[in-house]
């Protein structure tokens, strides 16, 4: 029989039908609601799971139900009382709800809809509240993840929410509402955002308010971010707001609550004054989901060559004398250097030899022990620590990394960068935070190169240090700081400050914090003056997010191991049950008793598909490590139970005994695994041991054993099979495999999740053959890296043929009209220069560091005016640049 309606990639009826959300920005902070529209459109009861990221700095803080017109509003418990509240509801036939935080990572929350009646509806409404990011241009940014990546649990560990996630291989069968309003003290200037929306519609002529939508049509295949801009963003602002009357006296909840913004904005000198020491150590995932397009557009890379263009450009950008290395990671790490080395022309050259030779073959994401090695190694005198973090996916001991990030703060500063939609919020930004560095995301179409030098030009720049903050107030009223003391600021980073007021005044109104700090050993105060009323209704947004930052500190304290776990234990449990938000060890609750049925035969499962970027796990080839991909399970010899199992993300499956990760996916049917189940599905997790044990398949003929590297599938870059040593004729005797369908058949590669990276083995439709695509044309060359990779460390260009091809000229040409003053090193630097400003000065952000060293390089040489040889450099290369433009 044809099953009708909406139905999963297993073709069976999913329960959530739409999600419509609702966005209030007021000034730094946001507050989301989230309603999901749930239906049974089965015969029989149903309990469905949803598992679902959300921001890392997000405070859950409502959760309710609505069937029909009754309204279920859930409360805060102890989360091992909910779940067996839970558990009892659902058993004896009530309707229940319950949402708890992942234990692994913060960002990633699990939803389960327990004993829906058939036919019946249900709206769950989420609420949360989180701190907006401050970007480089000075913009709050927004993001509403609608990706989960599947994620890594190393052997050993128990498999928890992140474990459970499910990754539809198509678009989702949901629809995406979603309206903005924005408020502020500041005018709003505008709004961006990666995806389309509708006009801008200003409330008031003074521009504090808008709104906006998104437009219709959203497909899931990225992340919905909307960027802020506000005027004078970096003038410091405070919110006052009451307290709840029914809240205990002398609690969080029943006090005021102060959030203070702290943005300094640093003087033009101090802005054009860069460092010339530091320790550098660039850290690059090489898990296989690096070989995942950074977009679905035309021209993409794969992320790993991005990668690799991202690191010629740091390479070349850093200044003479500094020490530098370069780790890989995965589930293992590999250095290019023992320790750090002294920057020079020489470790340059050596350096850039190795990333070029650089893959994403190093399985799957793990860095805790790479970070362990990297602090465990000593640091330079006078030369400060700076560490780069690139990643596009997630670990699966989140809080661990963070907890070894914070407590070496001391002694580094760690900037991190999220790569694709699928990067984990939790990771990107508890790194930066942590390491008092700054996290940056690149999605869509975001370019990786000018992201990443605006954070290097942070990490060259002076910091705001020494920080202290003092309160005036009236008699009677004394202040409680709730946020974690923070030592740096850099240029472009915000703080936010939270504390409770407590006592009563005696007669004044206003309050004053005084911030002090230093910057390039120069003190420098701040004050600012508020109102002790409360400013505006904000919904206990700013008590919610104190309580929250309060709760994350408490949480951190209790992983430390260094107090009474019990007892901060129980203070997390009681701050998190009063005041409405979330914590590892609470979670929501709600049970209609009203509802209660009979329920005969076990409640079904559905696990809601949410959207998958990327291809989780590669299967590696046999022994060279190119990743294939399969999203379906596959009948496995050896495996036997008592009842049929499902495997769900979990461990890397080696294959063929050689330790390389292959990916175990659940639930899409094969035609030929077709059985009757007679009751509950049983899930199995396959043991390491028994794992090892799997042979290489029969379909695998010996030319491929011998000869697996990476191919481009269909001439994009998603890596397959065979290429490198392996013989044409050899190539051509691979057997086509049984489950795929012949890559002939579709003009256009097969995507996996929707995000452009070609996949093998994502659709749901029989599968015949594989057959060896050709790879693709080379991409027009770069100019401007062509002309970054032949900088010297010092900041020269030599006069030479290669140069000469950047400029579409020949060498004879360019050493014709060499002025007699200079010699051939000055005149091609010179040039170099006048073509960046020229020709390149819409990526001057990415080239900024090159041009200075070219400079200053110039300036050591002391050959007088230029002002003749910038003209004549101005009319062979067809420009129209000065000296001073040129810094020289």
């Amino acid at each position: 029989m044809v099953k009708c309606g909406l139905l999963s990639q297993r073709n069976e009826p999913v329960p959530l039908k739409s999600i419509s959300v609702e966005v209030r920005v007021q000034d730094h902070v946001a507050t989301v609601s989230s309603t999901l529209q749930y239906v049974n459109e089965e015969e029989r009861p149903l309990e469905a799971l949803f598992v679902f990221p959300l921001p890392a700095d997000a405070a859950v803080c409502h959760f309710s139900a609505k069937i029909g017109e009754q309204e279920i509003v859930a409360e805060v418990q102890e989360r091992e009382t909910a779940r067996d509240r839970y558990d009892d509801a659902v058993s004896s036939g009530q309707q229940a709800f319950l949402l708890e935080e992942s234990e692994e990572s913060p960002d990633v929350f699990r939803l389960s809809v327990g004993c829906l009646s058939p036919g019946q509806n249900a709206a769950v409404t989420i609420i949360y509240v989180t701190e907006l990011a401050v970007q480089a241009d000075h913009s709050l940014r927004f993001c509403l993840p609608a990706v989960l990546n599947p994620r890594y649990t190393p052997a050993g560990s128990v498999a928890g929410i992140v474990s459970e996630i499910s990754s539809g291989c198509g678009s989702v069968p949901y629809t995406l509402t979603l309206s903005v309003h924005v408020s502020s003290p500041k005018p709003i200037s505008k709004l961006e955002s990666s995806c389309t929306l509708d006009p801008l519609v200003f409330l008031l002529s003074d521009h504090t308010q808008a709104t906006v939508n998104l437009s219709p049509g959203h497909m899931f295949d990225k992340e919905f971010e909307l960027f802020v801009y506000y005027q004078d963003t970096h003038q410091p602002s405070a919110i006052v707001e009451a307290g709840v009357n029914t809240a205990p006296s002398g609690s969080l909840m029943r006090d005021p609550v102060v959030m203070i913004s702290l943005f300094p904005e640093f003087p033009e000198d101090v802005m054009s004054s860069l460092t010339t020491q530091g320790e550098f150590i660039f850290v690059v995932d090489r898990s296989g989901s690096m070989y995942c397009m950074m977009h679905r557009g035309k021209g993409a890379q794969m992320r790993i060559e991005s990668a690799k263009d991202t690191l010629l450009l740091l390479l070349k950008s850093l200044p003479m004398g500094c020490y530098f290395n370069i780790y890989g990671f995965g589930s293992n790490f590999e250095s290019f250097y023992p320790q750090s080395v002294e920057y020079n022309q020489k470790t340059m050259d050596q350096a850039l030899k190795k990333v070029k030779k650089m893959q994403s073959d190093l399985g799957c994401t793990k860095i805790l022990e790479l970070l362990k090695h990297i602090y465990s190694q000593p640091c330079y005198p006078d030369h400060p620590r700076q560490l780069f973090i690139f990643t596009d996916g997630e670990v699966e001991n989140t809080k661990e990394v963070l907890d070894l990030v914070k407590h070496h703060a001391h002694s580094h500063r760690c900037f991190s960068f999220g790569i694709g939609e699928g990067a984990s919020t939790a990771l990107i930004t508890g790194m930066a935070r942590e390491g008092s560095g700054h996290a940056q995301f690149i999605t869509g179409t975001d370019r990786m190169q000018p992201k990443v030098m605006q954070s290097l030009r942070f990490a060259l720049q002076p910091a705001v240090v020494n920080i202290s903050v003092d309160w005036t107030l009236p008699d009677g009223i004394t202040v409680d700081t709730l946020s974690p003391h923070f030592n740096v600021l850099f240029q472009g980073q915000r703080s936010l400050i939270y504390a409770q007021l407590k006592g009563e005044s005696s007669g004044g109104s206003e309050g004053t914090v005084t911030v002090k700090y230093s910057l390039k050993d120069q003190p420098v105060t701040n004050q600012l003056h508020f109102c002790l009323k409360p400013t505006e209704e904000t919904g206990l947004a700013v008590h919610r997010l104190a309580a929250w930052t309060l709760i994350r500190s408490l949480e951190q304290e209790e992983r430390s191991g260094d107090a009474d776990v019990e007892s901060v234990r129980s203070r997390i449990v009681e701050l998190s049950v009063q005041a409405g938000v979330s914590s590892v060890h609470t979670a929501f609750i709600a049970i209609n008793k009203d509802s209660r049925q009979t329920v005969k035969g076990p409640l079904l499962q559905r696990r809601v598909p949410t959207q998958a970027t990327q291809y989780a796990q590669p299967l590696p080839f046999i022994s060279f490590g190119a990743p294939l991909l399969v999203c379906s399970s596959m009948p496995m010899q050896g495996f036997s139970s008592g009842a049929p199992f499902a495997t769900q993300y979990a461990q890397p499956l080696p294959f063929g005994g050689l330790g390389s990760p292959w990916l175990e996916r659940s639930s899409m049917p094969m035609q030929d695994s077709r059985q009757t189940v007679k009751g509950p599905l049983l899930q199995r997790r396959v043991p390491t041991q028994a794992r090892r044990s799997v042979q290489p398949p029969a379909y695998m003929s010996r030319a491929a054993t011998q000869y697996a590297q990476p191919l481009p599938f269909g001439g994009l870059g998603s890596p397959v099979l065979g290429r490198s040593s392996m013989p044409l004729q050899a190539r051509r005797s691979v057997q086509p495999m049984a489950y795929m369908s012949p890559a002939t058949q579709y003009a256009q590669p097969l995507h996996f999740g929707g995000l452009g990276s070609p996949a093998l083995g994502c659709s749901s439709m029989p599968m015949q053959d594989v057959y060896v695509c050709s790879a693709a044309p080379d991409p027009p060359k770069d100019l401007l890296l062509q002309l970054v990779s032949l900088q010297k460390a010092s900041g020269c260009w030599e006069l030479d043929a290669t140069l000469a091809d950047v400029f579409g000229k020949t060498e004879d040409e360019l050493t014709n009209q060499k002025p007699a003053q200079v010699d051939g090193s000055v005149w091609a630097t010179l040039l170099a220069l006048i073509w960046l400003y020229g020709c390149k000065i819409e990526q001057q952000v990415e080239w900024q560091f090159v041009a200075m060293k070219a400079a200053s390089w110039i300036g050591s040489q002391k050959v007088g005016d230029l002002s003749q040889c910038v003209c004549v450099g101005n009319a062979l290369l067809g420009c129209h640049v000065t000296k001073e433009t040129l810094g020289i």
